[in-house]
């Protein structure tokens, strides 16, 4: 997985050191894992936890190496994956109902979202997208951490697939957005990122297009570069709004059987993104 230093300082200090969530910045209150049990839990009756935590771990790192690895890993589990209020988390609809588009005959795509493509998922993936805005990541990286690993996957039989994008594009854009979410989605379930695939079109953008529009614009988008390592491919984007992009990537992995030992020659393949079109 590609080192993500740069971003990684802002995610830590949002994570272990401010506190506060990243849509009201009100203090936060507990763990994801106990926000999806209770989330009526109240900030208040858990701030001075919150803030107990903060000044140990401040004092903590002024210790020797190995004191600093066991606060950070304590802290870590504290907040596993919480970087929203109870309240701000309870007001977004997670998970929509999965969808599928297919691939070839008798073959579809089963597409799974973390959000739905509304305030303020919108805005902040606008933000981090198009305006390489890294104040947004610490909300995406909360809403990545919604998605539920798939069944059977882990980190010696899958691999996570980002949307790539043109050498044209990375260059005036000047970083690459779906590949920093898709490198924290590896670290998030422990399977590896591969790069096999290559965009190698010049498509016009896909906001805006109708459906078929969007199919006929992916038309020999992508080629593959080498054979899947694994059978279990798991195809990820930014925003899957029709499921195209999506579509035409699984379309030419389905063109190549699988080379791995004792495989049926098919790929396994699942497709997940941070939002899908609009709740309203």
């Amino acid at each position: 997985m590609r080192h993500l230093a740069p971003y990684q300082a802002g995610l830590w200090l949002a994570e272990y050191i401010n506190l506060r969530c990243q849509l009201c910045a009100v203090y936060r209150s507990t763990p994801q894992s106990q926000l999806l049990q209770n989330p009526s839990l109240s900030n208040t009756l858990l701030f001075s936890q919150n803030s107990l935590l903060a000044e140990n771990a401040s004092y903590s790192l002024s210790s020797s190496h190995s004191s600093f690895s066991k606060i950070r890993k304590q802290l870590y589990s504290r907040f596993s994956s919480g970087l929203l209020c109870a309240s701000c988390h309870s007001s977004i609809a997670w998970l929509p109902k999965p969808f599928e588009v297919d691939i070839t005959a008798g073959m579809t795509l089963t597409i799974q979202a973390a959000t739905y493509y509304d305030y303020p998922m919108r805005q902040a993936i606008r933000a981090f997208k198009h305006h390489e805005d890294m104040t947004k990541l610490p909300l995406l990286l909360h809403v990545i951490r919604q998605l539920p690993r798939p069944h059977g996957c882990h980190h010696d039989n899958s691999v996570i697939v980002a949307m790539p994008t043109t050498d044209e594009r990375l260059i005036k854009r000047g970083f690459d957005p779906v590949s920093i979410l898709a490198a924290h989605l590896s670290k998030h379930w422990d399977i590896p990122l591969w790069q096999g695939i290559k965009r190698i079109d010049n498509t016009v953008s896909q906001q805006g297009l109708t459906r078929a529009e969007r199919l006929s614009n992916l038309d020999n988008a992508f080629t593959l570069l080498e054979s899947s390592p694994v059978k279990r491919l798991i195809l990820f984007d930014d925003v899957a709004t029709t499921g195209a992009s999506l579509q035409a990537l699984a379309r030419i992995l389905s063109i190549y059987p699988s080379t791995t030992p004792n495989s049926n020659n098919k790929y396994y393949l699942c497709a997940y993104a941070l939002a899908h079109g609009s709740q309203s």
